[in-house]
């Protein structure tokens, strides 16, 4: 049988999955022992597999992770506070499901970031539309939207992500322009997509943090009234890496 002249219309057709399986079929005699339906289901076996990593790329670039962070590389050995069992219930993403939020509070240096990444790696992996993105850089892309008319637009792309991932909250306290862009983008999320916020702040001082009374209660009750929390302690890991380093 001529495999090329198929395994280029299989080309043309996009199914590259199935042209590398074919491809490989002719390579390996073993191959003629097998039914024809057996072959052709490794062929739609490797086209779906080639089809979902395709896609899983895609969700990975759109989300711009920070780290190179997974749920299966989660360090638990640091006495930190870090809760394993509500860390694997959270990577089942249920709660992304129901539409809950998650809080991650912790000093420097003690894996918020990581562990922010490597929930919203293993959302991209469920197959979430997911986008991480550090607070100050969050309000500087609204406030550009808005010079070049583009902020009605933005509102609606980021009420379309499914997790939306705010890391370095409660830097600065927030101008009256960052709190109303904030309220807009929660009100746009509340009960339909979820939200993690990894902060060093604690919740209870978010109040000041956003610096209004009245917009803050309104933020705060769409973050935090659904909000998984985990809160984390002790040293940096940074610090205690270097220092491991030096001391080998």
């Amino acid at each position: 049988m001529l495999y090329q002249p198929t395994i280029e219309k299989l080309h043309e057709l996009r199914f590259f999955g199935m042209a590398k399986a074919l491809q490989e079929q002719a390579e390996m005699p073993q191959c003629d022992a097998l039914s024809f339906e057996d072959r052709f289901a490794l062929l739609v076996d490797r086209e779906a597999t080639e089809r979902e990593n395709s896609r899983l790329q895609g969700r990975l670039k759109m989300a711009k992770l920070r780290l190179t962070a997974t749920i299966e590389d989660i360090d638990y050995r640091h006495p930190r506070g870090l809760d394993k069992a509500l860390v694997l219930s959270l990577a089942s993403c249920q709660w992304i499901r129901a539409h809950h939020n998650c809080i991650v509070i912790g000093p420097t240096g003690v894996g918020k970031s990581y562990l922010a990444c490597a929930l919203a790696h293993k959302a991209c992996r469920e197959g979430y539309k997911t986008r991480y993105i550090r607070a100050p850089r969050l309000f500087e892309e609204f406030a550009v939207a808005k010079a070049d008319g583009r902020y009605r637009k933005l509102l609606a792309a980021y009420a379309r992500i499914e997790l939306l991932v705010i890391d370095d909250w409660g830097l600065a306290t927030l101008t009256e322009e960052q709190r109303r862009d904030l309220l807009e983008i929660m009100d746009d999320r509340h009960d339909l997509r979820s939200t993690l916020i990894a902060s060093q702040i604690p919740v209870e001082k978010w109040h000041s943090v956003i610096g209004d009374p009245a917009l803050g209660d309104a933020i705060l009750d769409r973050l935090v009234h659904s909000a998984h929390k985990l809160v984390l302690k002790g040293d940096s890991l940074r610090k205690m890496n270097k220092k491991n380093i030096e001391e080998s």
